[in-house]
């Protein structure tokens, strides 16, 4: 079940908002333009990343980001879990089982990208196996305050069969990770409250705001120029 540390009244962003994420076909088109072009300033110096894609989505929707990182020299991996449907009971041990694969030739650790209920799924992980973790960054993720302040949870509820705050895993989401952990956010996002994916300091090391919208997180130029920063903090 989810463990609150405080509350704040649930406020999804205005309909106005969600309506405007359809923009992210202007945003694929200039991130995939110059998502590489910004990686050359940028040296990951192999470092492994694995990125966890949002509800619903797959290793598919995270391509634009991992190749930028590959063009910034990180060993950059997807989840390999197919279709983020929600959180299930064995997600720790199956992502721990994903790190073994990817850490079989260089045990270093892993940073964690996570894009919306991807991040929530990261900072978890994070707390779980924290020595094989170098840092965590989130996308647009609702781990601060109301958890039902967006307009994805109904629908979780409803392929999931519990309610979004018992999932089945002990989660606390307020509690920061012990490792470096950072919190992408943007007035724009039409899906995720700000205030829940930009957190209070005490949940994150730092946060950044954005020009995007939450469909956006992974592909506008922007947000990977952010990420970036964030890989190199």
């Amino acid at each position: 079940m989810v463990t609150p540390s405080f509350s704040r009244p649930a406020s999804a962003p205005p309909f106005a908002k969600l309506m405007r994420e359809v923009r992210v076909l202007t945003e694929i088109r200039r991130g995939w333009r110059l998502g590489p072009a910004m990686a050359t300033d940028h040296d990951g110096r192999g470092r492994p990343v694995m990125v966890l894609p949002g509800f619903l989505a797959s290793d598919a929707s995270t391509v634009m980001l991992r190749r930028t990182l590959k063009a910034a020299n990180f060993r950059v991996h997807g989840w390999g879990q197919g279709r983020n449907y929600g959180i299930r009971a064995d997600i720790l041990e199956r992502l721990e089982a994903r790190l073994d694969e990817i850490q079989m030739t260089d045990d270093s650790p892993v940073t964690l990208i996570g894009w919306s209920l991807g991040g929530l799924i990261a900072r978890e992980f994070a707390k779980y196996a924290p020595d094989r973790i170098e840092r965590v960054i989130t996308l647009g993720s609702p781990f601060s305050g109301d958890i039902r302040a967006n307009h994805a949870w109904r629908l979780y509820e409803l392929i999931n069969r519990h309610p979004v705050d018992r999932v089945p895993i002990p989660v606390n989401l307020t509690e920061k990770p012990p490792v470096l952990t950072f919190a992408l956010w943007s007035e724009n996002d039409g899906i995720v409250s700000p205030d829940s994916s930009r957190g209070l300091p005490h949940e994150i090391d730092r946060a950044w705001q954005v020009e995007c919208g939450h469909m956006g997180f992974t592909t506008s130029a922007d947000s990977i120029q952010a990420m970036l920063e964030a890989m190199d903090a």
